[in-house]
């Protein structure tokens, strides 16, 4: 039987499902990017909540794709979570009531406007901001020309500037926008992507975006590996329905937000999220250290011949190479919050790593270099070149990636990443990637880490002791 409102009784007794009546649900929430990780992570947290405030469902917008509203709609939104832990744990989650398209334009910007809807949240990976180096949106990129130009939305900022400009024409009100992207103060860049897209064609909606709109800033945390058939067979075994997309993450999650919302807030902490006022501590230990020090396990273990986390992690020489880079070289650039214990908190992502229930593939996490590696470690470099600290081991990973393009460029497989012509036609010439200055910046001119990149990458060469470089 297929997962559905209407064969959700007849789930396993031992799967977890909705407390709450569905149908007494209002969408509260536009979620904008409905991949694994929304589903895995922030609408799990909204399906705590629906019990005591029903306000709060979520209408999930795909701009770019109709899978997920294919996949999703004949089961009424309903999909099973997969927790993996010692025991695996399955719980149906309810909180998506609506699944739209870019395709139903009407619909979408009538959601975006409505006055019940309070909250937009996005996970559209870093690439989909369209951001400049120094964090304004990209007025060059050809999908915001043409928008410029009147063509209809297609970005995420265009669709929001359209969704905003119809709000405050129908009287919608006040509303927060919040980013859920592993991006280095996600909601003041996600806020430069909305309003300078305004400010270029409505000079007075940016000045309404001033006063009616908040860009909190989040950081957010589980490692969700990608759904297989695997994954379908071991749900439909245990709990005795088809989903046509389950989904799997490990157990612990964490959601930190600025509490900074231009009106009602989401009870969100009977789920667990922590709200603060100031989130750049958790978000830089996140980003710096666990995000790091996955895309090192990635490109690192790839040279290796590994194929996920828990195998590169069983490798002594690269494990022990990471639990250093984060201790020794990650650690002292982060100022971490006052109820943040920096060494247990690095104990307890080297566990997450390890996790044997989890096989999280490195080739997903070596997607999108160029958008993850500025935040992930080239800030840390430059912390540490200020600070006269050694780059020697923060330059192996970036290496790696060097390795790693060039072996794709040899294989003629597909590099996932936005600069990815741009970076192949680069491939096998260090000093040509390191000037690529949307990626490195002024590091390509420093000399110090330049030579330390070199070193790592003559030492990481094909056919060479990769294990040897790893220091």
């Amino acid at each position: 039987m297929k997962l559905s409102n209407a064969t959700l009784a007849q789930a396993a007794p031992m799967v977890a499902r909705p407390d709450y009546d569905r149908t007494a649900l209002t969408p509260g929430i536009v979620h904008i990017g409905p991949g694994a990780f929304h589903r895995a992570h922030q609408a799990a947290y909204v399906d705590a909540i629906l019990k005591a405030d029903p306000r709060w469902a979520i209408s999930a917008v795909a701009l770019n794709s109709t899978s997920v509203a294919e996949a999703l709609g004949p089961q009424d939104g309903l999909y099973t979570l997969a927790l993996l832990d010692s025991d695996t744990r399955f719980r149906v989650i309810g909180s998506i009531t609506e699944l739209l398209t870019a395709h139903r334009r009407d619909a979408l910007l009538s959601r975006l406007a409505a006055p019940t809807t309070r909250l937009v949240t996005t996970t559209v990976t870093e690439k989909g901001y369209h951001l400049t180096g120094d964090g304004a949106l990209d007025l060059d990129a050809p999908a915001i020309v043409r928008e410029l130009d009147g063509a209809e939305p297609s970005t995420l900022s265009g669709w929001l500037v359209a969704g905003l400009a119809a709000r405050r024409a129908s009287g919608g009100g006040a509303i927060t926008l919040l980013s859920c992207d592993n991006l280095a103060d996600n909601g003041h860049r996600f806020r430069r992507s909305v309003r300078d897209l305004a400010a270029a064609r409505d000079p007075d909606l940016a000045l309404w975006i001033d006063d009616s709109v908040r860009f909190p800033c989040a950081m957010v945390d589980s490692i969700t590996p990608a759904t297989d058939d695997a994954l379908r067979d071991t749900v439909r075994a245990a709990t005795g329905l088809d989903d046509a997309w389950p989904i799997q993450r490990e157990a612990f999650a964490q959601w930190v937000i600025e509490d900074d919302f231009a009106g009602d807030r989401p009870p969100f902490d009977l789920a667990g999220v922590q709200f603060t006022r100031d989130v750049r501590g958790f978000e830089n230990a996140k980003l710096r250290l666990l995000n790091g020090a996955h895309s090192t396990l990635a490109y690192v273990g790839l040279l290796l011949g590994l194929g996920t986390v828990r195998d590169a992690m069983r490798d002594t020489a690269l494990a022990g190479f990471v639990e250093r880079l984060m201790r020794e070289d990650i650690a002292p650039s982060i100022v971490p919050p006052a109820e943040m214990d920096l060494s247990a908190y690095i104990a307890a992502v080297l566990g997450r790593f390890a996790n044997p229930a989890i096989a999280h593939q490195l080739a997903q996490i070596a997607w999108d270099g160029s958008q993850k590696l500025p935040y992930r470690l080239l800030d840390t470099v430059r912390d540490a070149r200020a600070a006269g600290r050694s780059v020697t081991r923060l330059a192996v990973p970036i290496a790696a990636w060097f390795r790693f393009l060039e072996l794709r460029k040899a294989s003629g497989e597909t590099l996932v990443d936005p600069r990815g012509d741009a970076l192949l036609a680069r491939a096998g010439d260090v000093d040509a990637l390191l000037a690529m200055r949307d990626i490195f910046g002024d590091l390509g001119d420093d000399t110090a880490f330049a030579d330390a990149v070199r070193q790592a990458y003559a030492a990481l060469a094909p056919g060479g002791n990769v294990r040897g470089a790893l220091i």
